[in-house]
């Protein structure tokens, strides 16, 4: 096997290292390619470019793994509760906590839980049909004005503090604007609860009557966290890994992620999802209809939440979020046209030959969405809780990028296609 990958340009041959991962993934070296050459690579999407090394998570698309610092996701399912909080110093320190280290980590969640007045006060002056995630991704920004002395974290121990004070705080960001949407008095953080269902009391208690959440949706909640706790180098974390090469501080680019999942073609998939079950039902169409729809060429029609740019194969994370959707629907006993639709459309397209021959199988989003209209979650949430899941990724992409010693900042070439050399007109002559 060689170590090197030769190019021929112009009559010229150069030779370029080829880097291995500890998967056997090889990716070739062209930082040289431009001094050598005088060439860049032209890769619209980033789809074939390796931005970094990384030893966070591992993603295998074709056969449909996924693992957190080398733990199948589904590891993380079988123990007696899942524990998203396990799962967040797993992804930012690198190791399982032990039982001292996770106590002293949900310690100090629990007391970085309450927001700062100041802030608190400007959910206020927010219009209370303001979009979540830009709530959620302003938020964050002004938790930069009010803890200014995080904004150089230069020791662990200060690191580990603006690192709880996010985890925990973004919760209770998500809660109250949720609240501010509805015209509901805030709901303040419970201490003596766990981090999901912490959250899911101050979405839904009322003063002087607590939300009771019942084990299965804890822990299905705790499974949608986990299994959005990170992947890989998706458009919002290399975009937190863009801020983050300029040496911006951790709630700016943060925040930046946030704005970066807010698209529809990223954090917004299951919401589509969900969209579209409620356009199935309104339109009166049958599922049978909707996949003959999808088959056909000439027809717009497509189904939201089948398929996987990156898995060739089953996504892994959506297996695990069907078992919990059937558990917290036997326990809650809903019927929901909308889920019949979905159940019956999964069934369908799992049996057809068009999708079975595509590997268009149902994917993360289309049963995160089900799962959390389920749980009573509003989808104009939906979006929120997954940043709620992906922050201790970007949080981990973060430190991971400003430990490295020579980083440099994100800046790509382009391939200019504009006006060759231009003279500029006066306005009387134009």
């Amino acid at each position: 096997m060689t170590d090197n990958a030769v190019l021929m340009v112009d009559g010229q041959t150069i030779e370029l290292p080829i880097v291995e991962g500890a998967e056997g993934e090889r990716s070739i070296d062209i930082t040289a390619l431009r001094a050598q050459t005088g060439l860049t690579s032209y890769d619209p999407g980033l789809v074939n470019t390796s931005i970094c090394k990384s030893a966070i998570t591992y993603i295998d698309g074709d056969k449909g793994v996924l693992r957190y610092r080398g733990i199948p996701v589904e590891q993380f399912t079988v123990q007696p509760q899942p524990n998203f909080v396990e799962v967040v110093w797993l992804l930012i320190f690198g190791n399982l906590p032990s039982r001292e280290e996770l106590k002293i980590f949900r310690d100090m969640l629990t007391s970085h839980e309450l927001l700062h007045e100041d802030v608190k006060d400007q959910f206020q002056h927010i219009p209370a049909d303001a979009p979540p995630m830009a709530i959620l991704s302003a938020t964050l920004n002004h938790l930069a004005c009010v803890y200014r002395k995080y904004l150089v974290v230069d020791d662990p121990e200060r690191l580990l503090e603006v690192i709880a004070s996010l985890i925990s705080q973004v919760r209770t960001i998500a809660a109250f604007s949720y609240r501010r949407s509805k015209g509901l008095p805030f709901i303040y953080p419970n201490p003596n609860l766990r981090y999901c269902a912490n959250f899911l009391h101050m979405m839904f208690s009322s003063p002087y009557q607590q939300y009771i959440i019942s084990p299965e949706v804890e822990d299905a909640l705790n499974l949608i966290f986990i299994l959005h706790a990170d992947h890989e180098q998706n458009c919002s974390t290399t975009t937190v890994r863009a801020v983050g090469s300029a040496r911006a501080n951790l709630f700016a680019s943060c925040a930046a992620g946030v704005s970066a999942l807010w698209g529809p073609l990223h954090g917004g998939a299951n919401v589509e999802v969900v969209e579209m079950l409620e356009r199935i039902h309104k339109g009166g169409l049958s599922p049978a209809q909707c996949i003959r729809d999808a088959r056909d060429k000439n027809n717009p029609f497509r189904l939201s939440g089948f398929g996987h740019r990156i898995y060739r194969n089953f996504d892994p994370r959506a297996k695990i979020l069907k078992q919990a959707c059937d558990r917290v629907l036997q326990i809650t006993g809903q019927r929901d046209p909308l889920l019949d639709i979905a159940f019956e459309l999964e069934e369908l397209a799992l049996n057809d030959d068009y999708f079975i021959e595509r590997k268009l199988y149902p994917n993360v989003d289309f049963y995160s969405g089900i799962l959390l209209r389920t749980i009573g979650i509003p989808t104009n949430m939906f979006t929120v809780c997954f940043a709620i899941g992906r922050l201790p990724g970007w949080i981990a992409h973060w430190k991971e990028q400003n430990e490295e010693q020579g980083g440099r900042i994100i800046r790509p070439r382009q391939v200019y296609v504009g006006n060759n050399l231009s003279s500029y007109v006066p306005m009387e002559d134009r």
